[in-house]
């Protein structure tokens, strides 16, 4: 029995009928033009958005000032919430807590609606001892009062921060029987740092802080959470001329000390009797006028790659110094 063979034939497939529509139109002579042949010439298309602009060095920057601002919280406002430019914010658990604990006044308290917090549940009860308003709010109206601060669920609306005087200060150091240190910060423009310095500068003993009156960072949430309640425990003098609030206290007996880099090593002043220590701006340092002012300069050695420290963490480590020698 002859067997038959099953291959095929590649060629008369091809020849009996032509597989798919590319091949019947080849066939036909009818191809069809594709979608991009249809729009015309390069040149008869109309420019897009991108074609029609200058070139990158005709146009001007963008600015992030040009940008139109996000608004978050379109339901609220300032003037509804009772917030003024003189109203004084405060949040966070701690900031609010030692705030009460000074007694300070407080005129308003916000606290985050149905909450099971143990601390603000302490908080509420000690504002309620004080006879402070408190009003139980949602999130986002805590949100917008913060500012961009975490609030930990509570703000505090408070009067404008009771700025101190010079005198306050001494009989600071009067009621604590000891002679005054104090801290100066010139022209310091960072609120966290500052907040941060207040914080050292009360941990260490100081008597009080002093702060220009013009271009420097001012009391704000965001310093106020930096010092983690500190601005409650400590005086906070503002005042119009550095150079002649150092001339007062020179006739009141101060030294008065500044932080540079080609002072001595800190470690090796004396910091005991009435006693200012200068803090710098953060970028330039002391300015030179105040620098010609002060009696002796203090620095910190420096044996990395980074020249300098961070105001606050280089004001911290002098006055950890200063408090050794004062209180010991």
């Amino acid at each position: 029995m002859k067997r038959v063979s099953n291959s095929r034939s590649n060629s008369s497939k091809t020849s009996d009928k032509p597989r798919g529509k590319r091949n019947d139109q080849a066939v036909n002579g009818d191809k069809r033009p594709r979608k991009f042949e249809e729009r015309g010439e390069k040149d008869d298309k109309k420019p897009r958005k991108f074609d029609s602009r200058d070139s990158r060095e005709e146009r001007g920057p963008r600015r992030f000032d040009d940008r139109r601002p996000q608004r978050k919280f379109d339901g609220y406002n300032r003037e509804d919430e009772g917030v003024t430019a003189e109203t004084f914010v405060i949040v966070g658990k701690n900031p609010v807590m030692e705030a009460l604990r000074s007694g300070q006044e407080i005129d308003k308290l916000l606290i985050l609606k149905d909450n099971t917090d143990h601390v603000l549940k302490k908080i509420t009860d000690a504002a309620k001892k004080q006879n402070i308003i408190i009003h139980s709010v949602e999130k986002a109206r805590l949100e917008y009062l913060a500012d961009g601060q975490v609030h930990q669920g509570i703000v505090a609306l408070m009067a404008p921060f009771p700025y101190s005087n010079l005198q306050d200060i001494l009989n600071h150091a009067t009621s604590k029987g000891r002679d005054p240190f104090i801290i100066i910060l010139d022209h310091l423009t960072d609120p966290h740092n500052l907040g941060a310095i207040i914080r050292s500068a009360n941990i260490c003993g100081a008597d009080g802080v002093i702060i220009p009156n013009r271009r420097s960072a001012s009391l704000t949430a965001v310093s106020v959470k930096a010092s983690s309640g500190a601005v409650s425990h400590t005086p906070i003098v503002k005042v119009t001329n550095l150079s002649q609030t150092i001339e007062e206290l020179k006739k009141k007996g101060f030294w008065i000390m500044s932080t540079d880099m080609k002072g001595n090593p800190y470690y090796k002043a004396d910091y005991k009797g009435s006693l200012a220590i200068v803090i710098g701006n953060e970028g330039s340092g002391i300015s030179e006028k105040i620098k010609k002012q002060c009696d002796f300069s203090v620095s910190i050695p420096v044996h990395g790659e980074i020249e300098s420290f961070n105001a606050s963490a280089a004001a911290a480590i002098i006055f950890a110094e200063a408090a050794k020698q004062r209180f010991q």
